[in-house]
């Protein structure tokens, strides 16, 4: 086990956080509250490579692992612009094509993905089945030498930004269970059928939400994804990088707010001293960057198992875990230690807090991360 800092790894972040830092101060939290794209962001990161880092050099990415992108994703946040959809587009659509994709469909999405100028985002959860997967309703029929897509998708990210979406349906039952046989499928969002419709949330985020109706679109035999039936198999080398990269942006929401907070502390003086002077302050301050260090830890270790062939389920879920829970301890403080300031628009801390309670609901939940530890890695029975 090795420490040294990775001199490579090390200029990475430097340069993600100067791109961010040219955005200057507030600029997250006014798209924030005006629920509008950090696009212009999102196209610098591209423009120096670090987008599509994780993308197969073949294809015009990087050529780089999921480490390199979890310090692209923690990097932007912690200079206060976490980017959401690197977790759709670069970690979950990126590595399934990637590794799953058709030849043709490497050649069609991978150089859009690798640039930026495309993204693909990600559509499984649905209003009836939550995090049960394999109740999904969403179905793809064979039909002729096609498939046709119905159903609905819910709180699905980013499609308004986007060129296709990554869509789990049903493609069959399994005989003895009778859980659901699922696939993917690459969509253009321009599909006829399909319907997309804001589903507007209060907490303020430059990504919007969707509900997607597809209303028997069809699709071409080559829409498919890697094999059929082997959709959830396939989507977890997604799902793993997903719950990584969302534990990066976690901590860099960590880092970005507490730096915030112990400047405050600094140059604010009551009664004669800096507020961080008293323990009520410092302390809930201290604890949240433990916090934050450990989950950044984790991180690492589930990239770096991810990125060896290694089962990284375990440590993706508690990297998530970790990483949500620090986050948004971290933003309380840091709320908490401006007082009254800590709502107020000018100071921009509420939409961080927003986005960690986000990402401790998804991409999975808590309660589902605990049952995962429960099971798989204290082998205790099943609650549902």
């Amino acid at each position: 086990m090795d420490f040294t800092p990775d001199p490579e790894h090390a200029a990475l972040r430097r340069s993600v956080a100067d791109i961010c830092a040219g955005f200057g101060a507030g600029y997250y939290a006014r798209h924030a509250e005006a629920r509008e794209s950090t696009a212009e962001v999102w196209e610098a990161l591209a423009k120096h490579g670090f987008i599509g880092i994780n993308i197969p050099e073949q294809y015009g990415g990087g050529g780089a692992g999921l480490t390199e992108l979890t310090i692209v994703c923690e990097e932007s946040a912690a200079a206060g612009i976490p980017q959401l959809l690197l977790l759709v587009s670069s970690a979950i659509s990126g590595e399934v094509v990637s590794t799953y994709g058709s030849d043709a469909q490497k050649q069609r999405w991978l150089p859009g993905l690798a640039d930026g100028s495309a993204k693909v985002v990600f559509a499984i959860t649905e209003p009836d089945a939550g995090t049960n997967s394999h109740q999904i309703s969403t179905t793809a029929a064979r039909d002729g030498d096609g498939w046709v897509l119905t159903g609905t998708k819910y709180y699905i990210s980013g499609v308004d930004e986007a060129e296709a979406i990554l869509v789990v349906a049903r493609t069959g039952a399994d005989e003895a269970s009778g859980k659901g046989r699922l696939s993917l499928f690459l969509v253009p969002t321009d599909a006829e059928g399909l319907d997309a419709q804001p589903l507007p949330v209060s907490v303020a985020l430059p990504e919007k939400q969707f509900t997607l109706h597809f209303d028997n679109v069809r699709l071409p035999a080559d829409a498919i994804v890697g094999e059929e039936g082997a959709g959830l198999r396939q989507v977890f080398h997604g799902l793993n990088p997903e719950r990584i990269t969302g534990a990066a942006i976690c901590v860099g929401i960590g880092r970005h707010v507490l730096e915030r907070a112990a400047q405050y502390a600094n140059e604010r003086e009551v009664w004669g001293v800096p507020i961080g002077a008293h323990q009520g302050v410092s302390h809930p301050l201290a604890k949240a960057k433990i916090e934050v260090e450990l989950a950044a830890l984790m991180t690492a270790r589930a990239a770096w198992l991810h990125d060896h062939g290694e089962p990284a389920g375990e440590a993706s879920n508690m990297a998530k875990y970790a990483a949500a829970e620090a986050a948004i301890a971290a933003a309380d403080a840091a709320i908490q230690t401006h007082g009254g300031n800590g709502l107020a628009t000018e100071f921009g801390l509420l939409p961080y807090w927003g986005m960690a309670r986000l990402l401790r609901i998804a991409p999975i939940n808590r309660e589902m991360v605990l049952n995962h530890v429960a099971q798989n890695s204290l082998g205790l029975p099943r609650s549902y």
